[in-house]
């Protein structure tokens, strides 16, 4: 028995919720997502106190989950759009030019659960998927795209390549829901 996307996405939100600020239907220009995760993190270095700073970074990671019956070429279409014109203005940018003093790295992550798995043209898509855009030669930083995919028919997970990290964690979920099924039966 295949998980509803109501069990994945919730226990997917529990995951998210020990290291990340979680907003439901979160809205980004027009469009409405079931949830939006933001984590920050700060490193710095000093020598002696704290006015003697060597150096500080700071690096964030943004996901937007999307829950869908399928993934088509239109999806993967409008989640480059989102990022190119939505995603890394507002949430990198803050609608400056560059991103802040001491801003190394942002990651843009999109998990999506989907109901089918989609056919091998659009897995190929999402396995090429790649955004990476970069600030003042690198002084800046950089932000990166990240997609994992979730298939509830098949209990199967596929990633672009930045986002491979989610492999382990959207496939611990499968395993997770299965294992309360059997403690069920």
């Amino acid at each position: 028995m295949t998980a509803s996307k109501g069990e994945y996405f919730s226990e997917l939100l529990k995951r998210y919720r020990a290291n990340f600020d979680i907003t439901k239907d979160y809205q980004l220009g027009a469009n409405t997502y079931p949830a939006y995760a933001q984590f920050f993190s700060l490193g710095e270095k000093y020598v002696l106190k704290k006015e003697a700073k060597l150096w500080s970074i700071r690096a964030y990671e943004h996901v937007l989950f999307i829950e869908t019956s399928e993934i088509l070429p239109q999806t993967l279409a409008e989640i480059r759009r989102t990022l190119e014109t939505e995603m890394e203005p507002q949430l990198v940018r803050k609608g400056e030019k560059y991103p802040e003093k001491d801003h190394m790295c942002s990651y843009l992550t999109f998990v999506i659960i989907s109901e089918k798995t989609p056919d091998k043209e659009i897995q190929k898509a999402i396995k090429k998927f790649n955004y990476d855009k970069g600030y003042l030669m690198g002084f800046r930083g950089h932000s990166q795209a990240r997609i994992g995919c979730a298939f509830l028919d098949s209990e199967s997970v596929l990633t672009n390549y930045a986002g491979k990290e989610l492999k382990t964690l959207l496939t611990n979920i499968f395993n997770t829901l299965r294992g309360k099924e059997e403690k069920a039966s």
